[in-house]
């Protein structure tokens, strides 16, 4: 048995927490420990929570702990088996609250190589030597192929809209580069009227005021802002659609939406940065290349805490380049099917998520 600690809901640490579990039931017995509320958005998913979450009743207290949350937040476990704390963070640098909490748990999951190398360096002086390497697990997310179908014929055999369509999914934040992405948008396109630029990043943390002020930003005829949908059916049925997935992310956690671009077969531009190079490479991904980083600071979210990519003329003109490449190619009616993606987006399934944790619990 395995005891879960983990928001179940339709953000990043819900819809990770759900998965991972309902992939782990699959091969072992699984005791769920929600954090605040369940939400889920179809009946298979409340009947699965609701098992897992029953389970608990008779928990097995000498089993391992998962605790799937924040880094400053690694108090809580169950039982006596190993705690073993799982963040999802997208900085390279911790505070002494999140250092303290990290240093209480006996071992660490992290979903890439680049978090990895961040909990060891930051944590060496810490904890007078920090995690040993066979402490920190790598167990990269994953995506659901089921629902985010990358079949070629299916693919090609969608309509298509005469526009070429650019495409980011992700809440509003300077952190994912919004700030910068329809700058780089018009300048690709200063009068491109078969183009489009769809927006799905509605961010319910923002007050209705901030929100207004990033729709006011996106202004723009060729624009299309889309409201927040909670089933993964629905953001499929957008994905698949459009032709492009545009990320020029400052720093992320995982990116769960360029890889489910690429399991869809679309191209995605994304920036070779923090924890999304764990599966974005030069072959399935238009790369934007990062010279240097700066202080991570937004004056909402993020204070100068640490570092995160900086996002200069260099890589504004990269993402200009990659953009213009990638509606000629639409426009020329070129096949654009993103294979070298779907393969990706194979490997890092919800099972492979299950199995990595497996592994790491086995030794």
């Amino acid at each position: 048995m395995i005891n879960i600690i983990s928001p179940i809901n339709q953000l990043g640490y819900g819809i990770a927490g759900l998965n991972i579990c309902k992939s782990l039931s699959e091969q072992t017995d699984v005791a769920l420990w929600p954090i605040s509320e369940p939400s889920v958005t179809n009946q298979n998913d409340a009947n699965s929570v609701k098992e897992l979450v029953a389970n608990n009743v008779h928990f097995d207290p000498n089993a391992p702990c998962v605790r799937i949350w924040h880094q400053h937040d690694m108090a809580q476990f169950v039982g006596k088996g190993l705690h073993i704390g799982f963040p999802i963070f997208e900085l390279d640098t911790f505070t002494e609250v999140e250092k303290h909490h990290l240093s209480s748990c006996d071992e660490l999951m992290v979903c890439s190589k680049w978090a990895r190398d961040i909990v060891r360096h930051q944590t060496d002086a810490y904890m007078n030597g920090g995690f040993l390497l066979d402490q920190i697990h790598v167990v990269p997310l994953g995506v659901d192929t089921r629902v985010f179908d990358g079949n070629i014929s299916q693919v090609l055999a969608e309509p298509r809209l005469s526009s070429t369509i650019f495409f980011n999914c992700g809440k509003w934040e300077v952190r994912k580069g919004h700030d910068v992405l329809i700058e780089a948008f018009k300048k690709a396109f200063p009068n491109d009227e078969d183009v489009q630029l769809w927006m799905m990043c509605q961010n319910p943390f923002n007050s209705p005021d901030e929100n207004k002020q990033w729709h006011d930003k996106y202004d723009d005829p060729r624009v299309k802002i889309i409201p927040r949908v909670e089933k993964q059916e629905e953001v499929y049925n957008i994905m698949r659609k459009t032709d492009c997935g545009v990320f020029p992310s400052r720093a992320e956690g995982w990116n769960l939406e360029a890889l489910e671009m690429m399991a869809c077969g679309k191209q995605v531009i994304i920036t070779d940065f923090s924890a999304h190079t764990e599966f974005c490479t030069k072959e399935n991904s238009m790369l934007v290349t990062i010279d240097d980083t700066e202080m991570a600071y937004d004056g909402k979210w993020f204070h100068g805490q640490g570092n995160w990519a900086k996002i200069g003329s260099n890589q504004m003109d990269q993402m200009v380049s990659h953009m213009r490449k990638t509606h000629a190619s639409v426009q020329n009616h070129e096949n654009t099917f993103n294979t070298a993606g779907v393969e990706t987006a194979k490997k890092f399934s919800w099972k492979n998520s299950a199995d990595k944790i497996m592994e790491a619990l086995r030794g």
